[in-house]
């Protein structure tokens, strides 16, 4: 091997860590899912015309380095630096080293490693490898998946035990959106009546609710409230089969992980996992794929029907913030900017527990952070952070809050919505004319969904202004706005996405 083949190797292997803490990085903010790593470098190349020019390039160079190894250079140099756009530390999402993520960068060297000995250490077969980082990260989790699954066992079973020595009645929420709110509701309509442990935000998974379990729940619990997500079929099964929940909650079915999903009927069928050995059940029918479900399971076991447009329903609540139990008025909610249908649903769980809610415990429910949170700065501009919703019903609810706003300047500073597969441009589109039909300006924040929202936006005459960065965005908002003005702040997306 020439001196001349050992520096190109060289710069290779320099370019390569610096290609792979970047994937890595990407790879732990997606819960090490498989898959996911190609996704986003696909997306990440292809953002904007500076990237795809670089993946022509960098392709081109691999097609030359098989005529002269020095070419490789230039993938080399693509990869070390590129994507344009994704740092690579991170500003909101940096690389934390846990023991997983070092267990994913073994893996991946082992794997660089056999393809480097079985290629005999060719300049053209490291450059593919080196272009193809992100498959084999992608590769690295799946195979490490049963592995991860077998070593995260004992937490489980340590969970399980404990769930059933302390024997507390358990809530588990799920759905769409909504899961959180719902989650800290019952927390509060519960709190007089019984010791209760609400799951942490974003504790929301097989690993994240035993560690709540095996650090919360103590002999004197009484409730365990948890909150459970799923990125594809058979995982609130699995959860349920050890955490074993009293009432089953789900909040909502809409277009959230169809990227994963494919299609509602999809997310349906995985959400309504939870049902299964369930007591009660209780069900947002506003929804009908949940008024459906809520006709099949009456029969079976205790049903609460929920809904803000149903006065029949278990638990009502209009669009004052009235509450209804069985018709009859039980109390208020603050103002009617609160997720009512979140409430109907928290009054439910109360309901199936055998508690009629407390007037006093209604009317102090709090808006959680970052869901439609008002308020004020030193400047007097209104500030309505709704950073934590990222759902067309969501983004609704956002425009109508400020469309009921003042006179001054209303304007919309928004990444878009994620995750909708199919229906992610068309809902961003949809996004983007709502927001120009009440907003003076719109602010877009990176690139993700920039095209849907343009063109969403054309058919108004709203102002539009397009930044990199929120920090951009942050920085016009203060130079631009004054007293009297309103900005709100729809959705915000990690920075390891375009």
């Amino acid at each position: 091997m020439t001196s001349e083949t050992l520096a190109t190797l060289a710069v290779l292997a320099a370019a390569w860590v610096t290609s792979a803490l970047r994937w890595a990085r990407v790879a732990q903010r997606e819960h090490y899912l498989g898959g996911a790593v190609s996704r986003f470098a696909v997306r990440w190349w292809t953002c904007s015309l500076v990237n795809a020019g670089g993946v022509i390039i960098a392709l081109g160079g691999v097609v030359a380095a098989f005529m002269e190894p020095l070419w490789a250079l230039v993938p080399a140099v693509v990869v070390a630096f590129g994507p344009i756009g994704l740092g690579l530390r991170g500003r909101t999402s940096r690389l934390a080293w846990t023991p997983r993520a070092r267990r994913v960068a073994g893996m991946v060297v082992v794997l660089e490693a056999v393809l480097v000995i079985l290629g005999r250490a060719a300049v053209p077969l490291v450059t593919i490898e080196l272009v193809a980082l992100p498959v084999l990260i992608d590769v690295a989790l799946w195979v490490l998946e049963p592995i991860e699954r077998r070593l995260s066992r004992r937490f489980v079973d340590q969970a399980a035990g404990r769930l059933r020595a302390v024997a507390p009645k358990i809530v588990a929420i799920t759905g769409s959106y909504g899961k959180t709110t719902t989650k800290g509701y019952v927390g509060h309509l519960l709190r007089r009546t019984a010791d209760v442990v609400v799951s942490p935000a974003s504790f929301n998974n097989r690993l994240g609710l035993a560690r709540s379990v095996n650090e919360q729940v103590t002999s004197g619990t009484q409730v365990f409230v948890a909150e459970m997500g799923t990125y594809g079929p058979g995982e609130i099964r699995d959860m349920c089969s050890w955490i074993s929940p009293t009432v089953s909650v789900i909040t909502a079915i809409g277009p959230v992980h169809l990227e994963r999903f494919g299609s509602l009927d999809a997310v349906a069928t995985a959400k309504s996992e939870i049902v299964d050995g369930a007591e009660a059940l209780v069900l947002n029918v506003d929804y009908p794929r949940l008024e459906s479900l809520a006709e099949t399971e009456r029969s079976r076991r205790t049903v609460i029907r929920c809904s803000t447009t149903d006065h029949d329903a278990d638990a009502y609540v209009g669009s004052e913030g009235t509450v209804f139990v069985h018709g009859e008025v039980v109390g208020s909610v603050p103002d009617v900017d609160m997720f009512a249908g979140n409430v109907a649903c928290a009054v439910g769980v109360a309901l199936a527990l055998g508690i009629t809610p407390d007037e006093s415990d209604l009317a102090t429910l709090a808006r959680p952070p970052h869901r439609l949170e008002v308020g004020t700065t030193d400047a007097g501009v209104v500030v309505i952070d709704d950073t934590y919703n990222a759902n067309p019903a969501g983004a609704r609810a956002a425009l109508a809050a400020l469309a009921r706003r003042g006179s001054g300047r209303r304007v919309v500073v928004t990444p878009g919505m994620i995750e909708l597969g199919p229906l992610q441009y068309e809902e961003n589109m949809a996004f983007g004319a709502n927001a120009a039909e009440v907003a003076t300006d719109l602010v877009i924040v990176g690139k993700t969904n920039r095209r849907a929202l343009l063109e969403g936006a054309a058919k108004g005459r709203v102002s539009v202004n397009v930044m990199d960065s929120r920090d951009d965005a942050v920085g016009w908002v203060r130079a631009t706005l004054g007293a009297g003005d309103t900005v709100v702040y729809e959705n915000d997306l990690p920075d390891h996405y375009p």
